[in-house]
């Protein structure tokens, strides 16, 4: 990947979040955003649990197929688009600019900013980030052991849609310092799979 641009850090760049008051008040909370919190655990945690033990309530591979992906989906969408932004002030997507190409922003609020999530729920955050791909690491491992092979496919969805999400936190909270590529990554643009996109980073 190119860095083509870079923010300057300099630049007082904030999203508003609510006026000051509400922001002080509620990071004199525990768990200010407690709705976010429970989100960013919940639809990782159920796929999990689904896939364990979707065997005993249904036979049909079909079935939990569809709901271990729907729960997995869910939970890439609400943790890109919702409890990065609140719980730890990332934020990372891609646009198509003018000229057709491709850009990966990554941005992250400056430490400054009122309104952001507190230290437990940054804890929270960064686990449930964390530990979920080694869980589903360690149900590849399994699943390849025992010979079904028609669940590969499904643990290797949970894998990729959940280090996604990793991969793309871990450049924002880089803070705009060139990240080594993944072998994954790596294999992805060797196969011309990646347009090999611009990256900017930015300060929200």
């Amino acid at each position: 990947m190119k860095q083509v641009g870079l923010v300057d850090d300099t630049e007082d760049v904030e999203l508003d979040f609510g006026n000051e008051e509400e922001a002080r008040a509620l990071r004199r909370a525990w768990i200010p955003h407690p709705l976010a919190s429970f989100l960013h655990l919940f639809f990782r945690v159920a796929a999990i649990v689904t896939y364990l033990v979707c065997d005993w309530f249904s036979k049909s591979f079909t079935s939990c197929f569809v709901m271990i992906i729907t729960l997995l989906s869910c939970d890439f969408w609400s943790v890109k688009n919702v409890t990065g932004r609140v719980l730890v002030g990332l934020r990372w997507w891609n646009q198509i600019n003018e000229d057709g190409r491709s850009l990966w922003l990554f941005e992250a609020r400056k430490m400054s900013t009122q309104g952001r999530g507190t230290e437990v729920e940054a804890q929270i955050f960064w686990f449930g980030l964390i530990i979920c791909p080694i869980i589903w690491t360690g149900f590849f491992f399994t699943t390849l052991f025992s010979l079904k092979i028609h669940w590969l496919v499904l643990v290797l969805a949970g894998i990729s849609l959940q280090l996604a999400n990793l991969y793309g936190y871990l450049r924002c909270k880089a803070g705009g310092q060139e990240v080594p590529p993944t072998s994954a990554s790596s294999f992805l643009q060797g196969q011309n799979i990646l347009q090999r996109p611009d990256i900017i980073y930015g300060v929200l």
